[in-house]
């Protein structure tokens, strides 16, 4: 039986809930903020986004009993010791969007993809095509929680739209991938083709020396007949020929790397894309795939435990559109799932939420993590307004939402401007990066996901994945 979602929030908790949804009319759109959750949700607290910080939440990062949460306008770091009583620490302003954030040690790296006037927390907006803009990484030490310090800024080739975090062998450094696109021949320090991510070493014992130290060509150009002009084939810059508005590829927009088994996989706009990362300095492309039917922006990528599945996610829209509806149906603006086969990458299945939003709301595939489950593979995922999704895909050509939270319409903002940017699971609570509401803590109460409580884990940056076992699983 197919049961409508506002009915759910009145079942009592079941131990082996499947959650599907009934094509959606009026009566199933929630009111504007009116809370539904399946049963098995718990929603612990909520706290409003911080008056210092006027522009929307981003991405998150969490170490120890802390979370840092980005925002266009800068980032806040929350005490999370006690999830019920989730406060705010500390925001820094310090505009320049997206401000995703990655934690390592004392040191907070942040990605500005918003070209500025000059690197400073008191730059304003300035157009890339001047030479002297800025954008690129900035790094903060954070070891006073209370009153965190701007250090460092490295620039890079086309700013940093995201960042990710990658340990050396000898424990003396940290590598930041820095994944950037949309290159422009008006551009002194973005110009076309932009086939490449930019490396930044930072040394653990002078982070002050911070620089780049490659970018590596990922899409280099393809000349397969000898003429001399490369094939239209996306990469060097030429576009691909999707149709419907799909993107070539031209840069990264997010590589999650797997540090412990030297791999990392990259969402490319127009490409999936497996990568050996055992020399750290110089990642290289082992595998691509594309999906020419389905996918119109790749846009993140998410290993299993064993690192023998990747998820992709596609964000049909960039984030701003109602794509969570019948027109666009189940198998766009979705994660795709791919098994790891002799190092190829074999697509299996999609998933997508059933629940059909409101055409006011912007609804799409976006951030999420593992719930360290043995045996199992479980992701929880944002998905804008559509809410917080808990999916089983461990059967990955059946994967099955078991647990979900979303709010109605957000009123609060213009139409098509709302949601979570971000879901992730650390140490037993789920915290979700609102826009404009803040930062939700929910805990999921399932049979299939108890057993995650136990896994303690010491940080959690999304992009730097880290086994189970290696953190405590308690075989």
């Amino acid at each position: 039986m197919i049961t409508p979602r506002k009915a759910l929030v009145m079942l009592g908790a079941a131990s082996a809930l499947v959650l599907t949804a009934m094509p959606a009319q009026a009566s199933d759109i929630p009111a504007p903020g009116e809370i539904v959750m399946s049963p098995n949700i718990e929603h612990v607290t909520n706290v409003p986004r911080p008056g210092a910080l006027t522009d929307i939440h981003t991405d998150m990062a969490f170490q120890g009993d802390y979370a840092y949460v980005g925002n266009y306008a800068g980032f806040s770091i929350y005490d999370i010791k006690h999830p019920k009583q989730t406060s705010l620490v500390s925001s820094v302003v310090c505009p320049g969007g997206q401000m995703d954030v990655s934690v390592y040690g004392n040191l907070l790296f942040g990605s500005v993809d918003s070209s500025r006037n000059n690197d400073s927390c008191n730059s304003t907006s300035q157009s890339a095509s001047i030479k002297e803009s800025w954008e690129g990484v900035r790094i903060f030490d954070i070891s006073d929680k209370t009153n965190p310090t701007y250090i460092k800024s490295v620039e890079t080739n086309c700013g940093s739209h995201t960042n990710t975090l990658v340990p050396d062998k000898t424990g003396e450094n940290v590598y930041i991938y820095v994944s950037s696109y949309s290159p422009n021949a008006n551009f002194p320090d973005c110009k076309p083709p932009h086939d490449l991510i930019s490396v930044i070493k930072v040394p653990l014992n002078n982070p002050t020396a911070a620089a780049v130290v490659g970018t590596p060509v990922l899409f280099p150009p393809k000349d397969t007949n000898g003429d001399g002009i490369p094939d239209e084939d996306g990469y060097g810059g030429v576009p691909l020929p999707y149709p419907n508005g799909k993107s070539a590829t031209s840069g990264c927009h997010d590589i999650t790397a797997y540090p412990e088994k030297d791999i990392a996989a990259g969402a490319c706009m127009g490409d999936g894309i497996l990568l050996d990362i055992s020399d750290r300095e110089h990642p290289r492309v082992t595998e691509v795939v594309r999906d020419t039917e389905n996918f119109a922006f790749w846009h993140s990528a998410t290993f299993n435990n064993e690192g023998t599945k990747v998820i992709f996610t596609d964000e049909l829209g960039g984030g701003t559109r109602a794509t969570c509806n019948a027109a666009i149906g189940a198998n766009r603006g979705a994660n795709a799932y791919y098994d790891l086969v002799g190092g190829k990458l074999e697509r299996r299945g999609y998933f997508k939420i059933a629940r059909h939003q409101a055409d006011t709301e912007n609804c799409v595939a976006h951030n999420g993590s593992l719930i360290p489950v043995k045996g199992r593979d479980i992701m929880v995922q944002a998905w804008y307004q559509g809410g917080i999704s808990v999916v089983d895909f461990t059967d990955s050509t059946r994967p099955e939402e078991i647990a979900y939270f979303e709010r109605g319409p957000d009123n609060t903002a213009p139409a098509l401007s709302g949601g979570f940017w971000s879901a992730y699971y650390y140490n037993g609570y789920i915290y979700g990066s609102d826009f404009n509401l803040g930062l939700d803590v929910l805990r999921i109460n399932d049979p299939r996901t108890n057993q995650a409580k136990h896994v303690k884990f010491d940080a959690l940056n999304a992009q730097t994945q880290m086994s189970y076992r290696e953190h405590g699983y308690d075989d």
